[in-house]
């Protein structure tokens, strides 16, 4: 990649990949790339299908950048293309990859996890979480994850999901308020 590419704004790139610049959308992939397979990640629960997604929202973005005409910001715009590809994939079974423990070979044993180990407090908090937004709605899960873990503004996300921003803010609430009473609620073993 030439140097100063990374410093060329969304615009620029956008022209040059509307110019057939083959070089502008690498750039624009690797620009977008952990935004979008965390956000799909965070909305699906399945790394192997999050990575799927992935590819197909950059396919999407690819062959609709001729038709761009900038009247959204480039990250509004492929924030609606990762809504749009999370919410056709509704309909599938939520799978969650977490791991229970470290893997062992013959030389180590597995670590013994214990309830006042940190190590695995921080991951039953992480499982704790990840199974909360799974049971979210899938727009509510991707708007938690836009907003609250990738900073995305309440203004973006009413454009990027064509909503009303006092729409947006509510959704964002109920979907705070029931992580929180999901996050409260007696754990079942």
């Amino acid at each position: 990649m030439p140097s100063g590419m990374s410093d060329v704004s969304d615009s620029e790139l956008v022209a040059r990949c509307q110019a057939g610049s083959d070089e502008a959308f690498e750039q624009l992939v690797a620009r977008y790339r952990v935004r979008v397979f965390g956000l799909i990640l965070r909305t699906i629960g399945d790394t192997t299908r999050a990575d799927d997604l992935a590819q197909d929202v950059f396919l999407r973005i690819h062959r609709g950048l001729p038709y761009f005409q900038g009247q959204a910001k480039l990250s509004t715009w492929i924030y609606r293309i990762v809504l749009n590809v999370c919410l056709a994939e509704k309909q599938r079974p939520v799978r969650i990859e977490v791991p229970a423990e470290e893997p062992g070979d013959e030389d180590h044993a597995p670590r013994e996890l214990s309830t006042k180990d940190p190590a695995f407090a921080a991951l039953e908090l992480r499982d704790r979480l990840t199974k909360a937004l799974a049971q979210l709605a899938p727009r509510d899960r991707l708007l938690v994850a836009a907003h609250y873990l990738d900073g995305v503004q309440y203004e973006d996300l009413a454009e990027a999901m064509q909503m009303p921003l006092g729409t947006v803010k509510t959704h964002l609430y109920r979907a705070k308020q029931q992580l929180r009473r999901l996050l409260t609620e007696p754990q079942v073993s």
